[in-house]
């Protein structure tokens, strides 16, 4: 990892809310921390540390992994539920290539159905649903990036 890379990674870090995110890889260990007096984050992933690096405080702080919640859609119709991105990453509708999508509008899914996955450097996270009802809407293209808090689906509870 070059410094370029280091670069990248401390405003892909910044843009994501993100108060604290540790990398781990073969020689290497980063921290990222943003804000004056950070508190450590519980994250999924590899965990090491080289030094801190600092972001500047201009950058919003938020939770940097959190569960896929149901948030009230902004739509018209108050009973949709709109499920929104708990990380930043790379939004992917089904789990290979060659595999078929998680879900299509229309479709009946359970409270706990996966829905899409994420990867988030190297790592797959799925998303899953936390309500039963029907998919109304897919707000994001396969293989797209998506930020942290951006909403993904729309389904109306059942």
């Amino acid at each position: 990892m070059n410094i370029k890379d280091i670069q990248n990674l401390i405003k892909f870090v910044a843009k994501s809310g993100a108060k604290e995110v540790k990398l781990e890889m073969e020689d290497v260990k980063i921290t990222i921390k943003t804000g004056p007096d950070s508190q450590p984050l519980e994250t999924t992933g590899f965990v090491q540390q080289i030094a801190p690096v600092q972001v500047p405080e201009a950058v919003p702080s938020a939770a940097a992994v959190a569960p896929a919640e149901p948030q009230q859609s902004a739509e018209t119709d108050d009973t949709l539920i709109t499920i929104k991105s708990p990380i930043i990453g790379t939004f992917y509708r089904k789990s290979a290539p060659d595999k078929p999508v998680f879900v299509e509008v229309g479709d009946a899914v359970k409270d706990g159905d996966v829905l899409c996955v994420i990867e988030a450097m190297k790592l797959f996270n799925e998303i899953e649903s936390e309500v039963s009802g029907t998919l109304v809407k897919i707000l994001v293209d396969d293989a797209s990036p998506v930020e942290f808090d951006q909403p993904l689906f729309v389904i109306k509870p059942s």
